[in-house]
C-alpha cells in the first residue's frame, strides 16, 4: 500500500468501519404490540389463513420471518421502520391447519420498501443489521437500579415474580425479557426495540415504569 492510501485510511476512519447493511427479501408478520428482541423467543399462535400460508413458506425455505409492528389497523396498514427478523425454532402443527410456534430473535432489520407480491402475506426489503455483541452488560449500578425499579413496578401491579430466579439471569436476557413482557402500549414497546444499546433499553425500562407508576398513583391507567 502507497503511503499516500495509508494516510487516507488514517484521516477518515469511517471509511474502514462503515459498511452498508446486506439487503434481504423479508417475508412479515405484522402484530400489533409483539415484541422479538434478537436472542429471545417470542411463542405465537397462528390461526389466520394469509399467515398459515407464511408459516408454510417459511417452512419450505428458511424457517425465517419478520416480525414486525403496523402503524394502524386495516388489510394492509403502515408499517413502523423497524423490526425484528426470527427463525422458527419450534413448531406444532395443529389438525385444524392452525400453527403453534416459538420464534428466536436473530437480528434487527429496517424497511427499504414494501414489495409488490402475489401471496397472501406481505413481503418487504429490509436491510438486516448485525447480530448484537452477545457480550454487553449493564454497569452493577445499572443492574442494580433496573431490578429495584422491577420489584416496585411488579408489586404496584399484583405481579408474583420469583426474584430469586431474576437475580440470576444475564444482563441481556433481564432486559430484553422485560422489554417483550412488561404491559407497555405498541409506540413503547417500538421504542425499545429501536434502541441501539443494551443500557439504553434499561434506561428506557426504567423510565416506562416510572411513567406507569405515576399514572396508577393518579388513578389512571396503564399503558396497555
Amino acid at each position: 500500500m502507497g503511503r499516500g492510501a495509508a494516510q487516507a485510511l488514517v484521516a477518515d476512519p469511517v471509511r474502514l468501519t462503515a459498511r452498508p447493511m446486506p439487503k434481504a427479501r423479508v417475508s412479515i408478520f405484522p402484530l400489533s404490540g409483539a415484541l422479538l428482541l434478537p436472542g429471545m423467543e417470542l411463542p405465537l399462535h397462528i390461526f389466520e389463513p394469509r399467515y398459515r400460508a407464511l408459516i408454510h413458506d417459511a417452512m419450505a425455505r428458511d424457517r425465517r420471518i419478520g416480525m414486525i409492528q403496523p402503524r394502524g389497523r386495516g388489510l394492509k396498514p403502515a408499517l413502523f421502520d423497524m423490526g425484528c427478523l426470527g427463525h422458527i425454532s419450534h413448531i406444532e402443527a395443529l389438525e385444524d391447519g392452525r400453527f403453534n410456534i416459538v420464534l428466536k430473535g436473530l437480528a434487527r432489520f429496517r424497511v427499504v420498501r414494501e414489495l409488490e407480491v402475489g401471496t397472501a402475506f406481505r413481503q418487504i426489503e429490509a436491510e438486516v443489521e448485525q447480530a448484537p455483541d452477545p457480550d454487553e452488560v449493564l454497569s452493577a449500578v445499572e443492574r442494580a437500579a433496573l431490578e429495584q425499579e422491577s420489584q416496585r413496578f411488579a408489586k404496584m401491579l399484583g405481579y408474583v415474580v420469583d426474584w430469586t430466579a431474576v437475580s440470576r439471569l444475564d444482563d441481556q436476557s433481564l432486559v430484553n425479557g422485560i422489554a417483550q413482557i412488561a404491559p407497555f402500549d405498541p409506540a413503547a414497546k417500538q421504542t425499545l426495540l429501536e434502541a441501539d444499546t443494551l443500557n439504553a433499553r434499561a434506561d428506557l425500562i426504567i423510565q416506562l415504569m416510572q411513567i406507569v407508576g405515576r399514572a396508577e398513583r393518579d388513578g389512571g391507567t396503564t399503558m396497555q
